[in-house]
């Protein structure tokens, strides 16, 4: 178990909203599923340096799966159709780890992308390391941690760009759009650059 595990463990059990998401996503059959990035930290942060964790305010449930055998948008589609239909109150986003060099250049400009790999080799490229983290459901509903760069930013309330993918100009603009400091006060963000 990596640092600060444990703590993440609590914060999830103590959701009734994310371990219904959780399961939804784990009852799916997609696979490789897991959730990270915003709803992760939004529970997080909301917790431990806002005014609580309040679903309502999830843009979106980040879901990542891994399947070298879909490879186009219809699959991401019908992915997030799947999980609507199983529950459909939170704004579901899944996307195929294995197809994000078929569109990744187009969608975000620069030089074609290798495939990757794996569920955690995608996680390691997310825009922060407080976001560069997914969890998932196992079948005995024991939790599963994808934490590249562990756990630290994410529970110590430390907003920093992860240079892995995203450019410094695409870090500023993510930090004006989410306003970590005013969403949760007690947040230290470091300036990309």
């Amino acid at each position: 178990m990596m640092p600060g595990e444990g703590e993440l463990r609590e914060l999830i059990s103590g959701s009734g909203w994310l371990t219904r998401a959780l399961t939804v996503v784990r009852d799916s059959g997609l696979p490789d599923a897991w959730i990270g990035a915003g709803a992760l930290r939004d529970l997080v942060w909301g917790e431990r340096y806002g005014d609580g964790f309040d679903p309502a305010t999830v843009r979106d449930v980040d879901v990542v799966f891994f399947d070298p055998t879909r490879l186009t948008p219809d699959d991401d589609h019908r992915a997030t159709a799947r999980l609507a239909a199983a529950w459909p109150e939170p704004q579901w986003q899944a996307r195929n780890q294995a197809a994000v060099h078929t569109w990744y250049a187009a969608k975000f400009g620069g030089d074609p992308i290798e495939p990757y790999r794996s569920v955690a080799e995608a996680v390691a490229t997310w825009p922060e390391y407080a976001t560069a983290v997914a969890v998932q459901l196992d079948l005995a509903n024991r939790l599963r941690v994808c934490a590249p760069y562990g756990l630290g930013d994410l529970l110590g309330g430390i907003w920093r760009h992860n240079p892995a993918r995203v450019d410094v100009a695409r870090s500023r603009q993510r930090l004006a759009r989410h306003r970590p400091a005013q969403r949760w006060p007690g947040v230290t963000v470091i300036e990309p650059g």
